[in-house]
């Protein structure tokens, strides 16, 4: 079984070069389910219900967010909806799960991957944690994740860990080594050389990268931010526009047991 992770959807830039390739994508490599990593996807900063529902139909089976998820006020009222409709598109976005108990939507989500393609049916999991250090201070998401594998069935689990520091990203990767399928990376929007399998069948990678414009910082305008380190006065940051790469990690696994036996980062440029 094939799975692709998309990293951070950033801005326009990022969204015109995910609904480029990832059509192409998912057919010339056979991918059984695509998740990505949409809370920057409105403008840089957050995701709006009608850019997630667009992701949707791209191919995508589920989207993660980060600590951008409430930027956009409407999809807080999205999430909001899935209280009452479990079939709804919104219970597909997943927020941090260690976030405070009442926060609108879900932190995980489980379901089958599409007919259609060669592993269609098969159950899977996807959960959204976030890091605490440089980060606010949430609950726990190593001990959140032990909760959550507890309620979850199925066997291939993907956990996107959004987080800031290194350290804690690899720690969670060991963790939750032989229990999870990968435990991926985001928020930092730089793509690291590290992706392995972990001995117990395990990916892992500390971050998966942006998809959007590296001729940046991270994705906004770089003089906008070089200004910012300068002055130390605030600005409004714009998204940057050129040099777009789409970036993520490709995941072979065993469908019956979650363990995965590949991980391949991928990098794509708008001109390749």
């Amino acid at each position: 079984m094939r799975i692709l992770f998309v990293g951070d959807i950033f801005a326009r830039p990022g969204r015109t070069i995910v609904h480029e390739r990832v059509p192409e994508l998912i057919r010339d490599r056979k991918i059984d389910l695509a998740i990505a990593n949409a809370e920057n996807a409105a403008g840089g900063f957050g995701l709006t219900p009608q850019i997630a529902e667009e992701l949707f139909e791209l191919g995508f089976d589920a989207l993660t967010t980060g600590n951008h998820v409430w930027d956009k006020r409407e999809l807080i009222d999205y999430l909001n909806s899935a209280d009452h409709n479990p079939n709804s598109l919104a219970r597909k976005i997943v927020r941090p799960a260690n976030y405070p108990a009442g926060t609108p939507g879900f932190g995980w989500y489980e379901g089958k991957t599409r007919g259609g393609r060669e592993f269609s049916g098969v159950s899977f999991a996807v959960i959204d944690l976030q890091g605490r250090v440089f980060m606010a201070n949430n609950d726990d998401p190593f001990r959140v994740a032990d909760e959550l594998l507890k309620k979850i069935t199925a066997k291939v689990v993907i956990v996107d860990i959004h987080a800031e520091a290194t350290s804690e990203k690899v720690a969670l990767a060991w963790y939750l080594e032989g229990r999870v399928t990968a435990v991926l990376g985001t928020h930092t929007h730089v793509p690291t050389a590290d992706e392995r399998i972990l001995p117990g069948g395990t990916a892992a990678q500390t971050d998966v990268g942006m998809s959007g414009p590296y001729s940046s910082v991270i994705g906004v305008q770089k003089d906008l931010i070089v200004q910012r380190f300068l002055s130390n006065m605030p600005s409004r940051f714009e998204p940057a526009t050129d040099d777009v790469r789409l970036c993520g990690a490709i995941i072979d696994c065993d469908a019956e047991t979650g363990r995965a036996t590949s991980i391949e980062r991928i990098m794509i440029r708008a001109s390749d």
